[in-house]
């Protein structure tokens, strides 16, 4: 029998839990050595490095559409705050500690979350739409991602248009689950993060154009059915191009899925499906 952990045992405890780890995230912030980017300005820099964009509004299983709308909300609040920041050479960007806390007095609405395994309403739901794209950005570019958290564990929803490899995305929670990443260059970034009627749109810019592309690669992908379950596998790699010869200089694994299925196995393409021996 699995031991429950003091957040497990009760509602009350769950929010002890969350208070103590958003009071640690505080401290960290106060006495870490690290210089956290906090610089804006109004004048672009000249090169797009990558550039991404992914539609607001879409239908997920059974999910409430209020919830979509409300999360076009809560993008039009959360973008203001990361859009045009510069990321000097060995700044920090940290997405918490630009955003701040998401609540009601700030004009958030209840949107869509996965907590514990399962879908979920809170206030501010629909951030890591937000943290998706700017972490799809910084895969095509030489910035250090050191903080990301996922919840490859489950798929919970069937495809929709869906424009990037399953298990990319990120999970965010604040402010102890944050989205970090360092400038390690000698060059300046800037992200650009702007919403459109449909779209939650971004750009990562920088001073000067580089000399190397990132390509992103998925294989190997495909559901298992086990003991009763169907689960959902696939690798995502990240390859570094040489821009002038085309010479693929390194290629890392970023992620390997292997994510129980939560929706109806109607929804799964059958020639995708591989039969494993039980």
């Amino acid at each position: 029998m699995t031991r429950k952990l003091f957040c497990e045992w009760h509602p009350i405890t769950y929010k002890l839990s969350v208070l103590k780890n958003i009071l640690l995230r505080r401290i960290k912030w106060l006495i870490a050595s690290n210089k956290y980017a906090a610089k804006y300005t109004d004048d672009l820099l000249p090169i797009i490095i990558y550039k991404h964009r992914s539609l607001i509004r879409r239908k997920i299983g059974n999910v409430d559409m209020q919830l979509q709308e409300n999360k076009a909300i809560n993008l039009s609040l959360a973008s203001p705050k990361i859009n045009k920041i510069i990321i000097k050479p060995n700044e920090v960007f940290s997405f918490w500690k630009l955003v701040g806390k998401c609540t009601r007095h700030r004009g958030f609405k209840e949107g869509l979350i996965i907590q514990r395994g399962e879908a979920a309403r809170d206030i501010g739901g629909g951030m890591c739409q937000l943290t998706n794209l700017i972490h799809w950005m910084v895969l095509h570019s030489p910035l250090t991602i050191i903080e990301h958290h996922h919840h490859n564990q489950i798929d919970l929803f069937p495809d929709y248009n869906r424009q990037i490899p399953f298990g990319t995305g990120t999970s965010i929670m604040y402010n102890y689950l944050d989205y970090q990443f360092v400038n390690p260059t000698d060059q300046e970034f800037q992200m650009i993060v702007y919403i459109t009627n449909e779209y939650l749109c971004g750009e990562l810019r920088s001073q000067k154009s580089l000399d190397y592309t990132y390509h992103i690669k998925e294989e190997n992908q495909h559901f298992e059915l086990k003991n009763d379950h169907y689960y959902r596998n696939n690798e995502v790699y990240r390859e570094m191009v040489n821009k002038q010869t085309g010479e693929v200089l390194d290629k890392r694994l970023l992620v390997k899925n292997c994510s129980k299925v939560l929706y109806s196995d109607e929804f799964i393409p059958q020639d995708m499906i591989r039969k494993v021996s039980q």
